[in-house]
């Protein structure tokens, strides 16, 4: 999963001149980026401005139209099946919604057995059974404390169903799913969404220590915080400034991504 020329755990970001445009206009466009292994990326603009477009095109997700971008070393939008490898997405509303009648255990032994299937090596799958049972207990412990979510305080420990959980726990648990598969690179959108202030410093305080511990976080919001590397679409071309096009424009991105 390591890409050609980052030696850090985390994957450098850079962008110039980045844009992607559909059938309505551009979603973004102009964009440039520039943040090293382990950073903090804030995508902000009002709702309808490109952010989650951006997002999904950084983590291979969607094909840019315009300009060029790397990704832990590798080159979009030539190498998208790449930086898909070394990234993950935590929650993206409309991509990986999070089933409301499963429980929290059984989101994290179905995520388990994805990454055993299709994220590991041919080597792997021919473990014994209990070493490979053990394997993954431990991806999802360590995914769990980094996320910070504590399962024994919630109210039916692991077996709480998604819809019984508070927004915050609901992004923890979008957060930890992502982390099993150990990604260089995690995006998460609508970071501020229906969150209170308090709620609010808990989620950034959340992404900014997966950063320090290495992994690079794209999170998408309304307002970057000052200690992150911004970068605003709230400059839409004129050719698509129609907010409605724009909100098109996103609906039709995430239904596509959602089919990757």
């Amino acid at each position: 999963m390591d890409g050609p020329s980052d030696g850090a755990r985390g994957a450098a970001v850079t962008a110039r001149g980045f844009g992607l445009e559909g059938p309505r206009g551009w979603a973004f466009r102009g964009v440039g980026v520039e943040a090293g292994p382990g950073s903090l990326i804030a995508v902000e603009g009002p709702s309808g401005s490109g952010r989650t477009c951006l997002l999904l095109a950084l983590t291979g997700r969607m094909r840019p139209t315009e300009g060029e971008a790397s990704v832990g070393g590798f080159q979009l939008p030539k190498q998208l099946a790449a930086v898909r490898r070394i990234s993950a997405l935590g929650p993206v509303p409309g991509v990986t919604d999070l089933d409301p009648a499963l429980t929290v255990a059984e989101h994290l032994h179905e995520r388990a057995l994805l990454e055993r299937r299709f994220g590991g090596s041919l080597r792997g799958l021919l473990r014994p059974r209990a070493e490979r049972a053990s394997e993954a207990r431990l991806r999802i412990d360590t995914a769990l404390t980094a996320a910070g979510l504590d399962t024994e305080s919630l109210p039916k420990g692991r077996r709480t169903s998604v819809r019984d959980l508070e927004r915050l726990e609901a992004l923890r648990l979008s957060v930890a799913l992502a982390l099993i598969g150990r990604p260089r690179l995690l995006g998460v959108d609508d970071v501020d969404l229906k969150l209170s202030e308090a709620e609010r410093g808990e989620a950034w305080a959340l992404l900014r220590s997966l950063a320090q511990s290495g992994t690079t976080v794209v999170a998408v919001c309304s307002e970057a915080p000052e200690d992150a590397v911004a970068v605003s679409t709230a400059h839409k071309p004129a050719e698509s400034a129609d907010s409605n096009d724009d909100d098109k424009e996103t609906a039709d991105a995430l239904a596509e991504a959602g089919r990757s």
